[in-house]
């Protein structure tokens, strides 16, 4: 599929934190149910230039971010359009999400987090090449979460 990446606007940014609803426990990445993260998703100086849209054809599919850590590595968060979940699209939204922070940012490396139990997710994470850093809790979303860093290497 031809993805577009493209720098990510106000009105996105709106569509995707209001309109974007995941189903059952997937809930938890429907970007309201973290009053921090809609803050910092809905500020334009705080998106800056590392929150891109992507486009197949003429439509918002999905989004990631890219933020720059320290050793040359790349930390992404995505998301995938809510009706295209769980249907096969995912990998090969996160292999263009991946060409694309490699071909822009360099990267000796990439890392993710994951909440430990979307392990639809992460069955795509270690297809592509994730490997499994360490579990750690963090709050959010009212209450504390497992998450799993990942890293992939190039």
């Amino acid at each position: 599929m031809g993805y577009k990446f493209k720098i990510m606007k106000q009105e996105q940014a709106e569509e995707i934190a209001y309109k974007w609803h995941y189903d059952g426990k997937y809930s938890f990445y429907d970007m309201e149910s973290d009053k921090e993260d809609l803050v910092e998703f809905l500020d334009p100086e705080k998106r800056g230039h590392s929150y891109f849209v992507v486009i197949n054809e003429k439509e918002v599919i999905g989004f990631f971010s890219f933020n720059k850590v320290a050793n040359n590595t790349i930390d992404i968060g995505l998301g995938l359009r809510p009706d295209l979940t769980g249907s096969g699209n995912g990998l090969e939204f996160l292999k263009a999400g991946l060409e694309f922070a490699k071909a822009k940012y360099k990267p000796e490396k990439t890392t993710l987090s994951v909440a430990t139990f979307n392990q639809r997710a992460i069955k795509i994470y270690r297809k592509i090449g994730f490997e499994e850093l360490e579990t750690f809790i963090q709050d959010t979303n009212g209450s504390s979460f497992e998450f799993l860093k990942m890293v992939k290497y190039y």
